[in-house]
């Protein structure tokens, strides 16, 4: 399955995935900005992002809040990473990374954090459901990097 989608990013720009094909894409959602959990997740991939980058690969963080949030979360915690702004959460469903969730026992729709990373083809070449943020960032670029060297 090849995957494609257009989406502003913190300063209402468009980033279309289509356009970032000869590249390795690493597509992570999450909940929400300003969040404990989110905004480890995000300050580990702003860490590792020199190595992604030696390995040609761009990180996009997209979850259902506004480009001013965005802003926001980018300024406040000085990170480094581009952040895709998907309001009605419509590029999530698509990629199945919104969908039933349980919290203490209560049942509701929201976002399910998850990361796909994209080949250079654009193709989906490995993904991950219900992550845990700590650790997560490293774990990705481990995986990256087993497949670049495999091939």
């Amino acid at each position: 399955m090849k995957a494609d989608f257009e989406l502003p990013d913190k300063d209402g720009n468009l980033v279309s995935l289509r356009e970032l094909r000869g590249k390795w894409v690493v597509v992570y959602f999450y909940p929400r900005d300003m969040t404990p959990g989110c905004t480890i997740e995000a300050h580990e991939f702003t860490r590792f992002l020199p190595d992604f980058r030696k390995s040609r690969a761009q990180v996009l963080g997209i979850s259902p809040d506004s480009e001013e949030s965005h802003c926001d979360f980018y300024d406040k915690e000085k990170l480094k990473l581009t952040l895709l702004s998907d309001r009605g959460a419509i590029v999530a469903r698509k990629f199945g990374a919104y969908g039933k969730k349980k919290l203490y026992g209560k049942e509701y729709e929201g976002m399910i954090r998850s990361t796909f990373l994209v080949n250079p083809e654009g193709e989906i070449a490995f993904l991950w459901k219900s992550v845990k943020p700590l650790g997560h960032a490293e774990a990705v670029l481990k995986k990256l990097r087993e497949i670049e060297d495999a091939a």
